[in-house]
């Protein structure tokens, strides 16, 4: 079977000049809008009249805005909106030269057009599929031809998303995707190509991701509003999971998850029961005006008052009174959360192993303090005063008289509880003892004190001056007034405090090493290359990194460890660490520190 050429033609572009688009939801508006705006002949097609006329309604509109931004002239709009012809009747696409479908996810609907399409249109053309949850080989294994069927997955909205995956089946012959993938240069995308699994790579890291979220909330573990800030404010995410749920449709992340769940049979991949319960219920998100939130009705994005929203200003009781606090460590972390305290005005003890260690991080601060200065956030007379609030120290007993006291040292069980039994005896009666730990039980440190209901966590995130997330890990022990203290001095630290129990990872790094744990399997099972996921995930997803570029930066090391602690808490097989992940820290290739982790790095 002859497929199209990749060749350009004597327009300078690809083989394919008509292109139809099965199913004008919200999808299929989009993608018909980017042909169009390219120069392609638009065949737009669905069986129903309502949706065609959107479709035509929706050009019409998007086309006047670019022309009301200068983006197109008048001349332009009136081509683009001449080369979208819209259709009821299948029979429409008979001259074109490729169809894209994109009707609801359902294979028995899917397969069906697919046998039809097969007696409509020419043998060279070439068939996609918009699926992101449903195999592309099991649909083209129902085609006639089946070496010309792929999978053809925009990302909404497909304007303005630049990620495109092009997903080869075994069936599918190498033109067809070489074809496909030009189109996709020349339409301004950024294709990336993958084979045929569920939610192929961005879909497929997202989806687990999202799920493991709601699931977090399900067990009333945190709040929806402090898990979708966790994520926003910890990790740079556009959007919180709970509120992205929302927007995608809670039925739509089922469907996905599901067909995720029977490929892999993966724990993680299987729907949390509240996807399930709220879908049964018509609570779907956003295009059902309420989900996971409510919002002011169907189809719109503001967020209202409910039943579970927090009280503006709401106390949780008074707190003990701070002016000093300590701080123990001198590292980067450590050196950090001295900065935020003196910053707030706060007198800060900051005390280390020596009295030379302590002096080496206050001046780690003042230069710190001088780059602030020096992109103007701060002022030479406030980063001087700054400076001044700290006192380096040699020994905890200068912690005598703090009022709280936060440690921030090594990730070392055995070291944080030989610290706390040593604040334990130094620190006066009444003083709050935090610990910065991101990974171990806070209640094992509380234990080894004589007051534990005074130790609380306090998850600061790195660089601490510039993250504005803290989370607030209380124990089963911990009192309300030490709870009420941290979220009181969180505030006026100017960071954005989040509730959550004493679990391993609290909420960030639960939903975030998973995540990045399954992208290395990934590469570890040669389904697509560390380029393209990275690719996929900022492009698809949002994400400021993508998780190899992520993993250089924590460290392969830090991150094998976390996944570790997580897989040891939770027992759940899909949490075991990659063995390619385990295999590099062995080799001491752990990321950006050495030169040398997914990628390799010049040394300075």
């Amino acid at each position: 079977m002859d497929l199209p050429s990749t060749s350009s033609q004597s327009t300078g572009q690809s083989a394919f000049q008509t292109i139809a688009v099965v199913g004008l939801g919200t999808m299929g508006t989009g993608i018909a809008e980017v042909l169009a705006q390219a120069g392609r002949e638009v065949i737009g097609i669905d069986i129903s009249e309502a949706a065609t006329r959107r479709a035509t309604a929706a050009l019409a509109a998007a086309t006047a805005r670019s022309v009301a931004r200068e983006r197109l002239t008048e001349q332009e709009r009136e081509g683009v909106l001449a080369r979208f012809r819209t259709f009821t009747e299948l029979s429409a696409a008979a001259d074109a030269d490729l169809v894209i479908e994109v009707v609801p996810e359902s294979y028995e609907l899917k397969q069906r057009l697919f046998r039809e399409l097969d007696a409509i249109v020419r043998p060279d053309t070439i068939l996609a599929t918009g699926t992101n949850a449903l195999s592309v080989t099991r649909l083209a294994a129902e085609s006639q031809r089946p070496e010309r069927v792929l999978g053809l997955h925009f990302f909404n909205p497909a304007p303005a998303m630049k990620l495109v995956e092009v997903v080869s089946s075994v069936l599918t012959a190498p033109p067809a995707v070489e074809a496909v993938t030009l189109l996709a240069r020349e339409l301004g995308k950024e294709p990336v190509s993958v084979g045929d699994r569920p939610g192929f790579v961005a879909d497929g890291l997202l989806f687990g991701y999202l799920n493991q979220a709601a699931a977090m909330y399900e067990a009333k573990y945190a709040s929806r509003e402090d898990i979708d800030a966790a994520m926003r404010l910890g990790c740079g995410l556009p959007m919180g999971p709970l509120a992205l749920l929302d927007l995608i449709g809670v039925d739509t992340a089922r469907t996905v998850l599901e067909a995720m769940y029977a490929s892999s049979g993966d724990r993680l991949h299987a729907p949390a029961p509240v996807l399930g319960h709220l879908a049964e219920a018509g609570l779907t998100g956003q295009k059902s005006g309420r989900g996971f939130y409510t919002y002011a009705g169907p189809g719109s994005s503001t967020i209202v008052r409910d039943a579970q929203t927090p009280l503006d200003g709401a106390r949780l009781g008074e707190g003990r009174p701070v002016a000093t606090v300590g701080v123990a460590g001198s590292g980067t972390m450590a050196s950090g959360i001295a900065q935020v305290f003196a910053q707030a005005g706060f007198a800060v003890v900051l005390a280390a192993r020596s009295q030379e260690k302590a002096s080496a991080a206050k001046a780690a601060i003042g230069k710190s303090l001088d780059r602030a200065v020096s992109k103007g956030k701060l002022t030479e007379e406030n980063a001087a005063r700054t400076l001044e609030r700290i006192s380096p120290a040699g020994s905890l007993d200068a912690f005598a008289d703090v009022d709280l006291a936060v440690e921030a040292v090594a990730e070392d069980l055995a070291v944080k509880q030989e610290l706390f039994a040593a604040l334990d005896k130094v620190c006066k009666p009444g003083a709050v003892l935090a610990t910065t730990t991101s990974s171990l039980p806070v209640i094992a440190v509380a234990r080894v004190t004589s007051r534990p209901q005074d130790v609380i966590g306090m998850h600061f995130f790195n660089p601490a001056p510039a993250m504005k997330l803290v989370e607030v890990v209380r124990t089963v022990l911990t009192s309300d007034d030490v709870h009420a203290t941290v979220r009181e001095i969180c505030l006026k630290v100017r960071k954005h405090p989040v509730d959550c129990g004493d679990r391993a990872g609290f909420i960030v790094n639960a939903l975030l090493f998973p995540y990045l744990n399954n992208a290395v399997k990934m590469v570890e099972q040669h389904y697509a290359s560390l380029d393209d996921i990275d690719a996929a995930m900022k492009l698809g997803g949002g994400y400021p990194m993508g998780p190899f570029e992520l993993l250089d930066v924590v460290g392969l090391d830090v991150s094998l460890a976390i996944e570790k602690v997580l897989h040891k808490e939770f027992r759940d097989p899909g949490l075991a660490p990659s063995p390619l992940l385990e295999h590099l820290v062995a080799a001491g290739c752990l990321g950006r520190k050495t030169g040398r982790g997914f990628r390799e790095y010049a040394r300075r």
